[in-house]
């Protein structure tokens, strides 16, 4: 009868983590998580492990309690949590571009789960593609020949219609699609949703991007992922933000893919067994009442 090295990693194998026998602390004494027998996770960084394990309580006024998947619950402080939705735009969505049935799911969950969001002072934050025309003469070989097909198009170049250059600030074609623009320009106003630029499918992949700064600059630590493609710029953001040492928790319903089968499963297993957590907009909803 095989058995499992004892040294595998914890990811191989295991459909779900046990539960702990005991309360454990992770990280170090600025950056920790605690995690408890109850199945809770703390990442507010606001009380160490105690001596004598006992699970500290919610405080409802600036916390939130949120099912995960692997028989879990994340708490997490609302001054320190941010939504970070990637590429809900035209052009990845918009059918007169593109057929993108998932990504077009993805749009009616988004839209009422930032409501209640915003109601506990969680930041919303719209990251997307938004070129300058200097850095279209600085960006590297393999980023603009995948946005090219057979040659032709890439970023910069005119769309049909009135969709204006492709991937370029202030163009149509890089508005977030329908709704979502609306819903945008509303939260913007009401001062809870920011729109960050990125310039690589990752929106967090170097020194001092954009989201970076604005994450720094707020004291974010706990980011909530969404949007399109979850196997390409939401999974290259998550796994950077990962890195970086911040909370990453995919929402299952508003993450999409044009991949073939697999892509967004593989995605989503490792977002839950090693890089960090996976929920869905019905937990996070519930969570904030």
């Amino acid at each position: 009868m095989s058995q499992v090295p004892i040294y595998d990693t914890p990811i191989l194998g295991m459909a779900t983590r046990p539960r702990l026998s005991k309360a454990i602390e992770y990280g170090n004494v600025v950056n920790f998580w605690v995690e408890y027998p109850s199945g809770l996770i703390d990442l507010t960084r606001s009380q160490h492990l105690t001596a004598d394990g006992v699970e500290p309580s919610l405080v409802s006024s600036t916390q939130l309690d949120i099912l995960v998947t692997g028989d879990r619950t994340i708490r997490v402080d609302k001054s320190k949590a941010a939504v970070v939705i990637i590429d809900m735009q035209n052009f990845f969505l918009h059918p007169e571009l593109r057929v993108h049935k998932t990504g077009l799911a993805c749009v009616d969950p988004l839209l009422k789960v930032i409501g209640p969001l915003r109601k506990q002072g969680v930041k919303i934050l719209w990251v997307n593609w938004g070129l300058t025309d200097q850095e279209l003469k600085t960006l590297p070989p393999a980023v603009v020949r995948g946005f090219m097909k057979g040659g032709f198009g890439g970023f910069g170049t005119e769309m049909p219609g009135n969709f204006g250059r492709l991937l370029m600030r202030d163009a149509r074609n890089s508005e977030l699609y329908g709704p979502l623009q609306e819903e945008y320009v509303k939260g913007e106003k009401e001062g809870t949703d920011v729109w960050i630029h990125k310039n690589r499918m990752s929106g967090i992949w170097g020194h001092q991007t954009a989201l970076d700064l604005y994450l720094k600059e707020n004291g974010i630590t706990t980011l909530f992922f969404g949007g399109v493609n979850a196997d390409q710029c939401v999974s290259g953001t998550f796994i950077d933000a990962y890195f970086q040492g911040y909370d990453c928790v995919m929402v299952e319903d508003i993450t999409a893919t044009t991949s073939p089968a697999g892509g967004l499963e593989n995605v989503l297993h490792n977002a839950a067994n090693s890089q960090g957590f996976v929920t869905n907009t019905s937990n996070i909803i519930n969570a904030s009442g």
